[in-house]
């Protein structure tokens, strides 16, 4: 069996990475939606209807275009090893080994 700390480390799934990506999508296009929306109503001499149909068009494209950039981004990061610290699982394996070889010495 392996023990390198590659192999120890645990990954983020896709289906998590996508659910995270459309969580932060929803958060972040109501903001858009919002800032669009104020801006147009304020700005133009548009009706209610036209100014609502523009802002949900804006914040659709918004919701599509950034939540497949930021699942890619999601994906690439979760491969890199950098700046990643032991998990808590690793840790508790590791901790109850030191502790399973310190009973040994004090029963021997």
């Amino acid at each position: 069996m392996k023990n390198s700390k590659k192999d120890n480390r645990l990954k983020e799934s896709p289906l998590r990475s996508i659910l995270k990506a459309i969580s932060w999508r929803i958060i972040a296009s109501l903001t858009t939606f919002l800032i669009t929306f104020g801006i147009f109503s304020s700005l133009t001499d548009k009706s209610f209807d036209e100014t609502l149909q523009t802002a949900g068009a804006i914040t659709g494209v918004d919701f599509l275009a950034k939540l497949l950039i930021y699942y890619l981004h999601e994906r690439m990061w979760t491969n890199i090893d950098w700046g990643k610290s032991w998990r808590r699982a690793v840790w508790k394996k590791k901790y109850r080994a030191a502790h399973k070889n310190l009973a040994k010495k004090i029963i021997h």
